[in-house]
């Protein structure tokens, strides 16, 4: 062999064997070239356990679940919130998720009176009240119907209602973790309206589910005949009995109180019901003691998920900014993100799809240097509506409600990375 071919033929093997990737075809980092020249990697040049034997077939996992590494992505509550879990809430933990799609196993919890495990076959919708004809439809009554899918988002109105009054629970899972994004799959109400034939004086729907509760709401009859779905699947399976199975409402912008769930019955009537989740629940108490009542509409907002005090920065260098907007009142058009603390704002790059009254991802690409950010997103939509700040909101409202904040969140990122939710004075 040629002597000059056998000293570069030495060398080139010299240097992959010292870089831990012979014959791999995987490129080593500039900058731990040096280190991984001098001690290969182990987990590059060692036969690892996972490769020394065979895993689960397929039949093995029938229905499908995340990975065990994934353990920690999960809904929380917080304990303290509520007297009993049955009547409480649980939270997305928007900070281990990408994209608009909220997994279903992710999507919060909120309930009553505790979740109802309902036979399908048993289950029952009754249409009665101001109406022609009243009907009651079987689930497979309801699936023969025409159907359609629709992505939207479902927010609770008491979404960041603990931080009327100051920064209280640090991270993005309890601040705004009451909201999800899924596909709905379902009948349009207005379809089964026609079918029972509605009165010339029916205004209001009383929505009723089968719960323990027995949870109901008032519903005009406009919103009802524009686009409220009864739906009886989410992300292409049937809902989860969490989620309202066998059948729920989807009232797509307006607060999630309600989407009644385990639906049963709509009845017809002239006037609202003034249900207790409409008079001494889920009404906005103003400063002067006056409370607005039927504030349905999930006015903009936005939150900033990475960094967030769950998703610290560890990492100098290169890093990536990411949230979630949306609006009840239509798309999201733009998105602004400030580091320090709203004195400037940059447009953030709207990534995947915007659809209308859904959850819309933003990103900046942005360097770190271990400085200390002050955080914040603000949601433009389509009608021309900021997102307000909380000051904004507070000199209208006050602080003694519990519902609609959609001021905009500031996180406090530390030069150790480590992110905490604060307020600005």
């Amino acid at each position: 062999m040629n002597e000059k071919l056998l000293r570069n033929l030495v060398n080139r093997r010299s240097f992959l064997s010292a870089a831990g990737v012979a014959g791999a075809g995987i490129a080593v980092p500039r900058n731990a070239a040096a280190e991984a020249a001098a001690k290969p990697d182990p987990l590059i040049t060692e036969v690892q356990d996972w490769q020394r034997h065979l895993g689960d077939g397929v039949d093995k996992r029938p229905y499908g679940s995340p990975s065990k590494f994934e353990k920690n992505v999960i809904r929380r509550d917080v304990s303290w919130l509520t007297a009993s879990a049955e009547s409480s809430v649980n939270f997305t933990p928007l900070h281990e998720m990408d994209g608009i799609i909220t997994p279903s196993g992710l999507c919060f919890e909120r309930h009553h009176g505790g979740i109802a495990e309902i036979d399908p076959a048993k289950h029952r919708l009754m249409i009665n009240g101001l109406v022609e004809k009243p009907l009651v439809f079987t689930m497979d009554d309801i699936k023969r119907m025409p159907r359609t899918n629709r992505i939207y988002f479902l927010e609770c109105a008491a979404n960041s209602g603990m931080e009327w009054r100051g920064a209280q629970l640090n991270g993005c899972q309890f601040t705004h973790g009451m909201v999800h994004n899924v596909m709905y799959t379902g009948v349009p109400l207005k379809a089964i309206l026609d079918e029972a034939g509605l009165r010339p004086n029916a205004k209001w729907l009383m929505l009723e589910g089968s719960d323990a509760s027995g949870m109901n709401r008032s519903l005009p009859i406009e919103k009802a005949l524009s686009d409220v779905l009864i739906a009886f699947g989410m992300n292409g399976e049937a809902l989860r009995p969490e989620q309202g199975y066998p059948l729920r409402a989807v009232i797509p912008g307006w607060e999630g109180n309600l989407w009644v769930k385990w639906l049963r019955r709509i009845e017809v009537g002239d006037l609202p019901w003034q249900t207790r989740e409409e008079t001494s629940k889920y009404t906005d108490l103003l400063a002067d003691g006056r409370s607005r009542k039927h504030t349905f509409i999930m006015d903009a907002k936005s939150v900033v998920t990475n960094p967030s005090p769950q998703a610290p920065l560890r990492f100098r260098g290169r890093n990536v900014l990411s949230g979630l907007a949306w609006s009840g009142r239509g798309p999201i058009k733009r998105v602004d993100v400030s580091v320090d603390g709203g004195r400037n704002w940059q447009t953030a790059r709207i990534d995947g799809p915007v659809f209308d009254k859904s959850l819309t991802r933003f990103y900046v690409d942005f360097e770190w240097n271990g400085e200390e950010l002050m955080v914040q997103s603000r949601a433009i939509d389509s009608t021309g509506y900021v997102q307000p700040s909380k000051d904004e909101l507070r000199k209208i409202r006050g602080v003694n409600s519990i519902y609609h904040n959609n001021g905009i969140q500031t996180w406090l990122v530390h030069g150790n990375g480590d992110t905490e939710n604060v307020e600005l004075v």
